[in-house]
């Protein structure tokens, strides 16, 4: 019997050893493939994008091959990794390193807001923001109080928008809003779908988000500038314009159009603040004027009580309001925004953000303005210059997008022909232009754009 027991222990001692074994070499494997995921989530943004462009077989197959292996060398490390070791250094002066330049991520702005620390930290309890509801006698009744007064103090600060008189409505990003006023601003019984128009070259999404329901409410007409129909329209005036960087102002002349203005860059950083925008419906979003893209916060500011409410009902049925959580954040960000600016008279104060980043606009169309004058190949649109009345400095537009052409007529896609010299950008047939312009995003982080302007002037052919 002794033996027996003795047996019984030696067996249970050899199986318990195998186990460890087996489980360290699973979690072993598991970390082994956990890493290699992470390591190519950074290409899953670019990805998408050329799959839903339409991009050919080849053109995914070498941006899975070139952009996989060149990812963590453009990368910074994030304000959560802050103390990890450097990047290896970009290989053979980085002529093999793709540059994707296609899309506005507004990495550009981490620099300035890893600087304010736990000043815009946001710290929330497992019971706050459990109800749906915000402030039920609001139009819009999920939107926070905190998100309205830091709203209405930024527009005041800066002098880009009148609110006094206007309802807010918050969105997941201004995409979100775009597609709520045209709910809103669309008859329900209407003997055919509203027009929706935008003067060319415009915003690549517009087409894509008007008719991706296909609801028969509204349609896409294309080209403003081409509109001649009598019948009811939508105009969308995107001022400064994405992708060309131009103020704009409507231009279909019928009588029967309802205007959406979308000032996603109407902030000193990018152009001159003449007047502040007095328009029906106005979108603005958290991506562009501070850089928070990822925190998914637009709102618009819209006259009309009962098309607030219809805008309000729109985001009610597409996703029951919008995240508290983010709109906390976007509150305490746009807040620190106008600290900044109130405090940049003060002795020893620390520079605001408005400053920070007209700066760095500045600075990187200079070099790429440098850069293209160094090639015969390339060229950009010239802008008048203004005064601007919230910083007093006078300048030409600083678009957060490069509106530039390929020239002499040798080059039929400008697109195409960057993306042999490992430079992804947006091409004008996707902004209804010519296959001569592309757009060219100004907002990516210090180490890629250096690369980018370092790269154009060396490219013959």
């Amino acid at each position: 019997m002794v033996d027996f027991v003795v047996f019984l222990k030696n067996v249970l001692v050899v199986s318990l050893a195998m186990n460890i074994g087996l489980i360290w070499k699973i979690s072993y494997n598991n970390e082994e493939t956990l890493s290699s995921k992470w390591s190519s989530w950074g290409n899953l943004q670019q990805k998408l994008h050329f799959h839903a462009f339409g991009c050919n077989g080849d053109r995914r197959e070498e941006e899975e091959a070139q952009i996989s292996k060149n990812t963590q060398l453009l990368s910074t490390t994030s304000s959560a990794s802050a103390s990890a070791p450097a990047p290896p250094e970009i290989p053979d002066g980085g002529e093999s390193v793709v540059i994707n330049l296609d899309h506005g991520d507004p990495t550009m702005y981490e620099s300035f807001w890893k600087q304010k620390g736990k000043e815009i930290t946001v710290v929330t309890s497992g019971w706050q923001h459990i109800s749906y509801f915000s402030d039920v006698k609001n139009v819009c009744w999920f939107l926070e109080p905190q998100l309205v007064s830091a709203i209405r103090r930024l527009h005041k600060v800066v002098g880009n928008a009148i609110t006094e008189g206007r309802h807010i409505v918050v969105g997941t990003g201004s995409s979100q809003l775009y597609q709520a006023a045209l709910y809103a601003l669309s008859p329900p019984n209407a003997p055919q779908p509203m027009n929706v128009v935008s003067a060319a070259p415009f915003y690549s999404s517009y087409p894509l988000m008007t008719d991706y329901l296909k609801s028969g409410l509204h349609k896409w007409a294309g080209d403003a500038n081409e509109f001649n129909k009598e019948e009811p329209y939508i105009e969308l005036v995107t001022s400064p314009n994405n992708p060309d960087g131009f103020t704009k102002q409507a231009v279909v002349k019928g009588d029967k159009g309802i205007l959406i203005h979308d000032l996603a860059y109407y902030w000193p950083q990018y152009t001159p603040i003449i007047l502040p925008a007095d328009y029906d419906i106005m979108l603005f979003t958290v991506s562009k004027s501070t850089g928070h893209a990822g925190t998914r916060i637009g709102w618009a500011l819209v006259k009309d009580r009962e098309v607030a409410k219809k805008m309000t009902t729109f985001i009610e049925i597409n996703t029951i309001g919008v995240s508290k959580d983010s709109q906390i954040r976007a509150a305490k960000i746009l807040q620190a925004v106008s600290d900044s600016c109130d405090h940049a008279n003060q002795k020893e104060a620390a520079e605001s953000f408005f400053d920070y980043s007209y700066k760095h606009m500045e600075e990187r169309w200079k070099k790429l303005r440098e850069a293209v004058n160094k090639t015969q190949l390339f060229s950009l649109p010239s802008f008048s210059m203004e005064t601007c009345c919230f910083s007093g400095r006078t300048f030409g537009q600083l678009p957060a997008f490069a509106w530039l052409k390929c020239e002499g007529g040798e080059v039929g896609d400008c697109e195409s022909f960057l993306r042999k010299h490992k430079i992804y950008t947006r091409g004008g047939k996707h902004f209804g232009a010519s296959s001569e312009y592309t757009r060219i995003s100004m907002l990516s982080r210090d180490s890629e754009f250096k690369l980018f302007t370092e790269r154009l002037p060396a490219i013959v052919s």
